[in-house]
């Protein structure tokens, strides 16, 4: 450990400390579950203040890279990397409106339906048993009617994300995943869900697996888009009609 980080420039001293920190855990010179050096020893490996010292962990904390463990034992230690900050950041953008549903829609027309034609470009045969069970898992919640809208809408969050998944890039999966977890509060306030309609999403899904499970890509890569285009549509004339 003694060598693992410089005493910090004087002349921006917090972010230095901060950005070393940043850099040992993403370049794998700390490791996940691995303790950050004691505080009196990282105070002087940084020739820096308590304060100074503490407030860096404390935005190394909010940032996801690092837990303070209080009490005996306790101390800074590594996480591992994961998207929920990213996903928080967008919720909070959402709830401040500064994404809009035609931001959303836009997002998604164009990249929902390119992740789509990849993964099926990219699907095995074992993908497509597991697309056959989510399939089998939202046409159930159709069966029991608007009572099950709850279960049907995390149903068909987990077949887009069954499609984010099987483009095996973790960029698309994180974006992706942010995403669907956020968008949530817009089906609740703004996408009546009665049957017509749940059979009408219903549909855009069998067709959508159809195709993907024949190989066409192009084509499933078209449902995706016409199918978000639409129920975006449905969302926006209910935002404009409440609006006026």
């Amino acid at each position: 450990m003694t060598h693992l980080f410089r005493a910090a420039r004087q002349n921006r001293i917090f972010q230095d400390v901060v950005e070393q920190i940043q850099e040992a855990i993403i370049d794998g010179r700390l490791k996940v579950g691995e303790r950050l050096p004691a505080e009196r020893e990282l105070k002087e490996m940084l020739e820096t203040s308590r304060s100074t010292l503490r407030e860096a962990l404390r935005v190394l904390e909010q940032k996801g890279l690092i837990e303070i463990k209080l009490g005996m034992g306790g101390g800074a230690v590594v996480k591992a990397v994961t998207p929920d900050l990213v996903s928080e950041s967008l919720d909070l953008l959402i709830r401040s409106h500064q994404v809009s549903l035609r931001h959303i829609a836009e997002f998604r027309e164009r990249v929902e339906g390119d992740v789509v034609v990849l993964a099926t470009q990219r699907m095995t045969e074992k993908d497509k048993k597991e697309l056959r069970k989510l399939l089998d898992v939202a046409r159930k919640c159709v069966a029991r009617g608007v009572e099950a809208v709850p279960d049907f809408l995390t149903a068909d969050k987990n077949l887009h994300l069954f499609f984010a998944r099987k483009t095996r890039n973790p960029i698309y999966i994180s974006i992706l995943k942010t995403i669907h977890e956020n968008i949530r509060r817009y089906y609740d306030e703004y996408l009546v869900m009665e049957e017509p309609v749940m059979q009408e999403n219903m549909q855009d899904l069998e067709n959508l697996a159809a195709a993907s499970i024949e190989g066409d890509a192009r084509k499933a890569g078209d449902i995706a888009r016409n199918h978000i285009q639409r129920f975006s549509g449905y969302m926006e004339m209910r935002d404009r009609q409440e609006n006026r």
